[in-house]
């Protein structure tokens, strides 16, 4: 029988390398969209406001194909569409080929997402209700890796890995369940016909990926027609990114050595498209959806007191933190899995609340619920920025009082005192993974 499984124990060590190029690169991506938010956010409380909405409501793109769209729009609809394929792309990676591919290790941030983002539905729901703003329910359900990464970078934390890699793949799997939400639950109109044609590019790209083809002017339009076709069905055409990630194959054909012959070809386009997605189309997105007049102190208040915005904040900060923690608990209290013995309960608190800083895919759902640029919209976004500043200090205070601790279970893994490339603390059973 085997034997109890160690919540947030590290990984094996290939598995470890590959999560830190990728927060590495997370991180980096942070940072600019931290500016992205800034940026926007200054223009449009400045004396120069008109010309931030004339930008972001410049309409462009072919009208006889559905696509004359403003800018803000071409950046949720389109941008987000690769955000959401190197999601899609990373999930997969995780389940088939990563260290998750045990169910027993897969548990835990499956259950830690879901009740990271039930609580806080709940209690955005009981804030609101008897208002108007019940459809917002979904707004502080979701966790931006990149932002949660970036505070760790300005906190200049030790986390350990296994803290590390379960974050992103919280934040992943929490993507994944967002998507879900945004398909079933906000498209309010569907074209059934559009849908149906959007799986013949879908499948043709497919059929191309499990083939191997790496050929960008074969594959890129088919993803494109995919992306356009979902778009006119009505469904939010983010949705084709993850759509398409799914039918990336993972590790290599046996033809081409099998697994152990490298990188397979879902790896070989998250390289390719992560910078893009981190570097230029969640900033670009932040840039055009973070750019709320607030109007002073007085306009923040008078934000605050709608019931949207002060559901949004409870949610991020206090419902994140519970259903996260919870959920950890629980799989701990009920199943024969336990704390690794390197970590106590205050780091899953410093986790679950670095899990509320909510910003990309919140914004993104706030718009869809109230309609972008409405009064409920906006305020939704002054709690989403509220909600994510405040989870961001609480978790910087606490994680920084644990400190210590961190940078002492970092220095125990750079030990490699056999010279064999692969630090001592992960030992022969996690070398290879």
């Amino acid at each position: 029988m085997p034997g109890p499984v160690r919540l947030f124990a590290r990984g094996s060590w290939a598995e470890t390398r590959r999560i830190a190029d990728i927060l590495s690169k997370e991180t980096v991506g942070g940072v600019l969209l931290l500016a992205g938010t800034v940026l926007a956010l200054a223009w449009a409380n400045s004396p120069w406001s008109a010309s931030y909405e004339a930008l972001r409501d410049t309409e462009v793109g072919p009208a006889a194909l559905h696509l004359h769209l403003t800018l803000g729009e071409w950046a949720a609809d389109g941008l987000l569409a690769i955000f959401f394929f190197v999601a899609g792309l990373e999930l997969k990676r995780e389940f088939v080929a990563g260290d998750l591919r045990d169910p027993r290790r897969a548990a835990l941030p499956v259950a830690a997402a879901v009740g990271g983002m039930a609580v806080p539905a709940v209690i955005y729901t009981l804030v609101n209700l008897g208002g108007g703003g019940l459809r917002g329910w979904a707004i502080p359900t979701a966790t931006d890796i990149a932002f949660a990464l970036a505070v760790l970078a300005v906190i200049s934390t030790h986390l350990p890995s296994g803290l590390r890699t379960f974050l992103l793949t919280l934040a992943v799997v929490d993507d994944l369940l967002a998507i879900t939400i945004i398909a079933i639950f906000y498209t309010s109109e569907l074209h059934l016909p559009w849908l149906l044609l959007a799986l013949l590019p879908l499948a043709a790209f497919g059929v191309l990926v499990q083939r191997r083809v790496r050929s960008w002017w074969l594959l890129l339009p088919l993803a494109a027609l995919t992306w356009g076709l979902v778009h006119a069905s009505g469904v939010h055409a983010t949705v084709a990114g993850v759509l398409l990630a799914f039918t990336v194959p993972v590790v290599r054909s046996e033809a081409a050595g099998g697994p152990d012959a490298g990188p397979g070809l879902a790896e070989h386009f998250e390289h390719r498209f992560r910078p893009l997605s981190a570097g230029i189309a969640v900033p670009v997105f932040a840039f055009f959806a973070a750019g709320v007049t607030i109007g002073g102190l007085s306009g923040l208040v008078d934000s605050l007191q709608d019931r949207v915005a002060l559901g949004v904040v409870v949610g991020l900060v206090v419902g994140k933190t519970i259903g996260i923690s919870g959920a950890t608990w629980l799989v701990s209290r009920f199943t024969r899995a336990r704390l690794d013995e390197e970590l106590g309960w205050p780091d899953v608190v410093g986790l679950a609340l670095l899990g509320g800083i909510g910003f990309t895919v919140s914004l993104l759902i706030g718009e869809l619920a109230f309609g972008a640029g409405s009064v409920r919209d906006e305020h939704a976004k002054v709690g989403v920025l509220v909600g994510t500043v405040a989870a961001a200090l609480l978790a910087a205070v606490l994680l920084r009082l644990r400190n210590r601790r961190y940078r002492r279970l970092a220095a125990l893994e750079q030990v490699d005192a056999d010279g064999d490339g692969v630090p001592d603390v992960f030992g022969p059973d996690f070398a290879d993974g």
